[in-house]
Formats: C-alpha cells, sequence, structure tokens
C-alpha cells in the first residue's frame, strides 16, 4: 500500500464525515491524511494494508477512527482530553493520537481486524414508515427478517417512536424518539404488530455482551452525541442477537408462507453491499416467494438503499400478491431526514 492511497482515502473519509455532519470526523481523517505517523505496529499495519483500504472496500479509516473512539468511551484520559465535547488546536489533537497509536498499538491493532459496524438506529425512522404503510395495506402481523442486521438494533423498530409534523407513529411510551427532518405527507396512522422477529449478519454483534455493546458505540462519531444516546437506548432494550450466516443461505428456509401473517423481509444500507451474484440469487429467491403469495400470507421487500440517483437513499417496497413496486420516497444514510413521497395505500 502505497503513501499516497493511504493519505487519499483518509482524505475521502474526511470529505464524507464533513458531508454527514460531523467536523470533528473530518478534521481527525484530515490529520491522517496530511501528518507524519509515528513508527510502530499502527502505521506498520495500515500502510502494509494486503488490501484495498478505502471506505468502498475495506474501510480502514472508519476501524482506526473506531479504535480511537472505544478507548475514549472506555475512560482513556489522554483522549478525553481533546476529543469533544472538548475543543483543542489540531497540534494538541494530533499529539494526542500519536501518543495513543503507540501505547495502545497491540489493543488498536487487534480491533483493526473487524469492519466498521455501524448500527445506525436512525434508519428505523425508515422502517417504520414503511411499516405504518404495511399496516394500512394489510392488517396481518409481521414476520419480520433483516438482512445486514448488524446488532439487531434495528429488528426492534417497533419499540421506538417516529416524531412527525402535527404527531408521531410509534407506542406510547418508547424506548427511543427518532427525529429526522420530514418532508412530505405522512405515513398512515395504522399501527403494526410485530409477530415474531429475526436478523442476520455475517459477523453479527451482541448488543447485551459488553464488548459488543462498546463496538457498536464506538463505531459512531464523538461530536453526534444524539447518535450516541439513541444507541445506547436501543442496546437497553435489545433482543437477542441476529444469526451468524450468509444473508440468503439464511433467508431461503424462512420463505415459506404462515397463514395469517405478512413476512417483512428488510434491509438499510446493507444489500447494496452483498456481491451481484448474491443479490441475483436473493432477488430470484424473494420474486419466487412472492409468486405463491396469497392474501393471507402476503410478502413485503423493503429496502432502503443506494441508487444511481440521489441525494441519499431510495426507500423501495415490492408487495405480493401482485408483485407491486411502491416507491416511499428517499432518506438521509443516517436518518437525518426522510423525503416520504409514497401514495395512500390501497388495502389488500
Amino acid at each position: 500500500m502505497t503513501p499516497d492511497k493511504v493519505r487519499a482515502a483518509f482524505a475521502d473519509q474526511a470529505r464524507s464525515c464533513a458531508d454527514l455532519g460531523s467536523p470533528f470526523m473530518a478534521r481527525l481523517c484530515t490529520l491522517f491524511a496530511t501528518r507524519d505517523w509515528p513508527a510502530g505496529a499502527v502505521r506498520d499495519r495500515v500502510f502494509g494494508w494486503p488490501g484495498d483500504i478505502s471506505s468502498q472496500v475495506d474501510s480502514v479509516p472508519l476501524r482506526l477512527a473506531g479504535a480511537l473512539h472505544a478507548l475514549r468511551l472506555e475512560g482513556d484520559r489522554v483522549l478525553g482530553a481533546v476529543y469533544p465535547p472538548r475543543d483543542c488546536a489540531e497540534k494538541l489533537l494530533w499529539e494526542a493520537v500519536c501518543d495513543r497509536l503507540v501505547a495502545r498499538e497491540d489493543w488498536i491493532c487487534a480491533f483493526l481486524d473487524s469492519p466498521p459496524q455501524t448500527n445506525e438506529v436512525r434508519r428505523s425512522a425508515a422502517i417504520i414508515a414503511a411499516a405504518h404503510w404495511l399496516a394500512a395495506w394489510s392488517p396481518l402481523p409481521l414476520r419480520t427478517s433483516e438482512l445486514g442486521a448488524s446488532g439487531g438494533l434495528n429488528l426492534m423498530w417497533d419499540r421506538y417512536a417516529l416524531a412527525l409534523p402535527g404527531g408521531a407513529r410509534g407506542p406510547d411510551e418508547p424506548a427511543l424518539t427518532l427525529t429526522p427532518d420530514w418532508e412530505g405527507a405522512l405515513p398512515p396512522e395504522a399501527q403494526p404488530i410485530v409477530a415474531a422477529r429475526r436478523g442476520v449478519d455475517l459477523r453479527p454483534l451482541d448488543p447485551n455482551d459488553a464488548g459488543d455493546a462498546l463496538r457498536l458505540q464506538a463505531y459512531l462519531w464523538p461530536d453526534q452525541p444524539e447518535r450516541l444516546a439513541n444507541t445506547r437506548a436501543a442496546i437497553a432494550v435489545a433482543g437477542q442477537a441476529p444469526d451468524r450466516a450468509d444473508a440468503i443461505d439464511w433467508l431461503a428456509p424462512r420463505l415459506d408462507h404462515v397463514p395469517g401473517q405478512m413476512h417483512l423481509i428488510y434491509h438499510t444500507v446493507a444489500w447494496q453491499y452483498f456481491p451481484r451474484p448474491l443479490q441475483d440469487r436473493g432477488r430470484a429467491l424473494i420474486e419466487a416467494a412472492g409468486a405463491s403469495a396469497t392474501k393471507d400470507a402476503p410478502l413485503a421487500w423493503f429496502g432502503m438503499e443506494a441508487d444511481d440517483t440521489g441525494p441519499g437513499a431510495a426507500l423501495t417496497l415490492r408487495l405480493w400478491p401482485g408483485d407491486l413496486t411502491i416507491a416511499l420516497g428517499r432518506a438521509d444514510f443516517h436518518g437525518r431526514w426522510i423525503n416520504w413521497t409514497a401514495p395512500a395505500p390501497r388495502p389488500n
């Protein structure tokens, strides 16, 4: 890995963090892109990375930033003196970071072994809205299957409330309330009911495990305390950890219909990272299951994923019987805003 490629990866991550509202992360990644790193195991590991360190593949900048934030969350005093909510000169920040890169090099290198797991709870805002639309389309209880579930925090979306202009959607006593900037009509007030839920991930985290809970928080950005508060509230009501498996292999036996239930398959910023052959196989399996869906056992497939347009991610819903495709709108990748353009649902 050439130094130029390392610096380019951190510079690109700095721009992305700035666009997603984190001046501190933009500043930190810019320092990594422009300053001389201290000699040691961390520098050797990153500059000798065998694959693609960019955000499109191995996301090494986010791995390293996550390691440092984890140290901060565990009470590291050196980083605590320079990390948000404190503000300091770049020189002091870089000196503190370099100190930790050397003093905690073994711990940081071990943390770098795992890819980022950003279980962004604010994406549940889009799931809540889609589920309310579905509840107006069909009153049947939901059996949910989340693909790429990470730590399973978005499996619990029905425990969260969605604040909307003039009202809210969700339970009366929510574990947390999501407050995206909302544009467009409001989703129906019909209340979805979850009868059963499971999720899957290649490398799932267990929010009930202290180490995994720390990792879920570490990949959040230090100057975005709302995200940290939401994640901690979600961890407090987390259920069973997602299953460890290939998503499509796991989904295949779950596609049998259950009379009296709607099967909701969903994913948020996950499907786009599946290899194309896996996407093709998954799509074929879901469409085949949809072909045998009935009014008493319908199938819904919801995705919040990047496409070729923008801004943000497309919110798309496919429904069976009938193979209907509904464009629900668009959402910020971190759930900061939703532009809802869904038509009124016609009862199934």
